[in-house]
């Protein structure tokens, strides 16, 4: 490897480009190569380079890893691509950062792990939430015992609704994996992690009741949900509530995670950056109030994580270390995803165990 990592961005739409914009943030770190199928998007992400000089561009992305001189790549398609694009990087050695959700079907999901063992590179799963100021720092105090033994935890997403993308992909469950899947493969995995055990069952209700319903694509209608709700049973004992909301735009905190267990509570609020702290034994909590770069804050729409998280994959490839994001994380919070899209679908309780590869990946 040269003293630069020299990336590749595979997929220069609004994720894409917030990538770039990070990583020339990121010490050390140089993009000399982009791909995307849309010219729009390529000049969209030669904006985004500002002046950056000598950035290769391909239509195709096929071409990228046969011709550019990089180290890793961040894939940023579509989610319904992210297999097809894996296979030919898979055949590579190249250090990889894929974007959530790893995948949008459950076959596609066992392919990539099983794939991703014998796969040379770091392999990353994009999970920027994790890498937020203060949910990175209600998990430190969960796990040093903050709360004690977590009993419960709740995660309220109150947003606004999906943004346009490049040919309107994700206004349809077939390319996103349902809305269950698409956003909230965050909170699933969130809640495995602050929680230290593994779902085995999803209760989830939900409905598309008011966005997108007047839209129409080639006669088409959009079939995303925009609201639910989602109950997932620990095998440690703990419970998980997820509260989406995707007509709330004018919430205070676009999302607010409470973990509680026999000791106390810890919350964390974003964008209000604080993370509280409350015991059963004492009077009064205690706050603790983040500060976000600014530089990082402008570079995308992630509250200065995605940042973080690329600081992290560049240490893991530096040092020859492991993905702290790995594909089995990124697998397993698809599985939830799709068995809360199930449950809603069938308004019944849908256990992990049911779900085909979750056995064979070890996820139930």
């Amino acid at each position: 490897m040269s003293e630069s990592v020299r990336y590749g961005v595979i997929g220069t739409g609004m994720m894409g480009c917030e990538h770039i914009r990070n990583l020339a943030l990121v010490p050390g770190a140089r993009v000399v190569a982009i791909a995307d199928p849309v010219p729009a998007s390529r000049a969209r992400a030669e904006r985004a380079l500002g002046s950056s000089n000598g950035v290769e561009a391909y239509a195709d992305f096929r071409e990228l890893l046969a011709k550019a001189p990089v180290d890793a790549v961040v894939i940023a398609t579509p989610n319904h691509t992210h297999r097809e694009v894996l296979e030919p990087v898979f055949q590579t050695n190249l250090h990889v950062l894929v974007e959530k959700p790893l995948c949008t079907t459950l076959e596609d999901c066992r392919w990539v792990a099983r794939a991703a063992e014998r796969h040379a590179g770091v392999v990353w799963v994009g999970m920027e939430y994790r890498y937020m100021r203060p949910v990175a720092r209600l998990i430190e105090e969960v796990h040093a015992g903050a709360v004690g033994r977590v009993r419960m935890l709740a995660i309220r997403e109150h947003r606004f609704p999906f943004l346009p993308k490049v040919g309107d992909w994700n206004r349809f469950a077939r390319n996103t994996g349902g809305t269950l899947v698409e956003k909230c493969c965050h909170f699933f995995d969130l809640m495995t992690l602050i929680a230290r055990q593994r779902p085995v069952r999803v209760y989830a209700s939900g409905a598309q009741d008011l966005n997108h319903l007047e839209e129409r694509y080639h006669g088409e209608r959009p079939d995303i949900l925009d609201n639910a709700f989602c109950v997932v049973d620990f095998d440690g004992g703990a419970r998980g509530l997820l509260d989406l909301c995707m007509f709330a735009e004018r919430s205070r905190n676009e999302m607010e995670i409470a973990a509680t267990g026999d000791v106390g509570k810890a919350e964390a609020f974003v964008p209000e950056n604080r993370v509280v702290l409350c015991r059963r034994d004492r009077d009064e909590p205690a706050t603790i109030e983040f500060r976000v770069d600014r530089r990082a804050e402008r570079a995308g729409a992630h509250h200065g994580s995605t940042l973080a998280e690329h600081l992290r994959f560049q240490d893991a490839i530096r040092q020859g270390g492991h993905a702290e994001v790995s594909v089995l994380d990124g697998a397993l919070a698809v599985f939830v995803g799709v068995a809360a899209e199930r449950s809603v679908r069938e308004r019944r309780a849908v256990e992990l165990r049911e779900l085909d590869g979750a056995r064979e990946l070890g996820l139930a």
